[in-house]
């Protein structure tokens, strides 16, 4: 877990605390032709998330909750302190 950064602008940088495991879920998700779409430690607030998309024009998923996302970008929403998050995340820990 790192520290929620304030940029200035939308920046699309990988949390410095998961650049290691993108980079290696990135080789072995190559081999099967997964991609990874976007990722969030979560900065202790929110759980940590990892969404991909499988080939074939299947929804994108995060990888830990197992939930499908609904959405083809902006997969995080905002929350009032500036945390970011992903819905379905929340509702599926909530019903666990």
């Amino acid at each position: 877990m790192c520290k929620k950064t304030k940029y200035k602008i939308p920046n699309p940088r990988i949390d410095k605390c998961m650049i290691k495991a993108i980079k290696t879920l990135t080789i072995i998700f190559k081999h099967c032709n997964f991609k990874i779409l976007a990722c969030c430690c979560g900065h202790g607030k929110y759980p940590m998330t990892i969404v991909y998309k499988l080939p074939g024009g299947f929804m994108p998923m995060e990888l830990f909750s197992g939930k499908a996302i609904p959405r083809k970008r902006n997969f995080y929403k905002r929350d009032k302190q500036g945390y970011y998050y992903i819905p379905e995340v929340l509702n599926a820990n909530k019903t666990m």
